[in-house]
């Protein structure tokens, strides 16, 4: 069953923690799940844009997971001619070197991790909830779990990067030091080409994470041999 969770949309300026939660689309299993995996969206699109994923994995009754799938907040995109758009944060410009958006990031990881801590209050333990992304969503996975206080089952990093990534080495978190990590990325990708996810790979491999890297003959998108990946690393993780 799908439904819209009717949280009010904040975009948590200048607090220490968010107050609202994000609006969020969620898919529940017929039993109690056990596990939790939270999807951000890509530039542009919102928390219904994966939710059809859910069933193309063809995981087993055994598995019950509760999909969350939040909204990003709207904001305007220097790269788009300040047109606003559901972001987790500003796309200055795609060169390499270009200044990151790092207020908009870390203001929209706490808005995530608020996420993370409701489904450990709804009974989900840390160890059993997954962040995952696609794009600017997959970013901001990498960018939570790497800094998130607690343990966490793993991350799905899809089509993506890692931002700020000359701030983990000092920021990464004891607790997801040993975070399984699952990327992919297509090899005919025009909006983030292949060598900025090999980068990130191999950035996160030299701090010491075992980084389970895919490729795909796709562009910027997601393919079936990837979700049957995909489905494999999550029974692997939440076993």
């Amino acid at each position: 069953m799908v439904r819209v969770i009717a949280f009010p949309l904040s975009l948590y300026y200048d607090v220490p923690m968010p107050t609202e939660l994000l609006n969020s689309v969620e898919i529940n299993p017929s039993q109690t799940p056990t596990a939790s995996l939270i999807l951000m969206h890509g530039l542009g699109a919102d928390g219904h844009d994966f939710a059809n994923i859910v069933p193309q994995l063809g995981l087993s009754d055994k598995l019950p997971i509760r999909f969350v799938f939040p909204h990003a907040p709207v904001r305007p995109i220097t790269i788009n001619g300040g047109y606003a758009m559901r972001a987790w944060y500003d796309i200055i410009g795609l060169e390499a070197g270009t200044r990151e958006d790092e207020v908009g990031v870390r203001e929209s990881a706490l808005a995530i991790e608020a996420l993370i801590e409701r489904e450990i209050a709804r009974g989900i333990p840390s160890q059993r909830i997954i962040l995952a992304g696609f794009s600017q969503g997959g970013a901001m996975a990498l960018h939570c779990g790497l800094r998130y206080a607690k343990p966490l089952a793993g991350v799905l990093g899809l089509s993506t990067y890692l931002p700020l990534a000359s701030k983990v080495p000092v920021e990464v978190n004891v607790a997801n030091k040993a975070l399984p990590i699952f990327m992919a990325h297509g090899t005919q990708d025009p909006i983030l080409p292949l060598a900025w996810a090999e980068l990130s790979r191999d950035v996160l491999q030299n701090l010491g994470h075992s980084v389970e890297f895919h490729v795909y003959p796709m562009a910027h998108s997601v393919c079936m041999d990837e979700v049957r990946d995909i489905s494999l690393w999550l029974q692997k993780v939440l076993v």
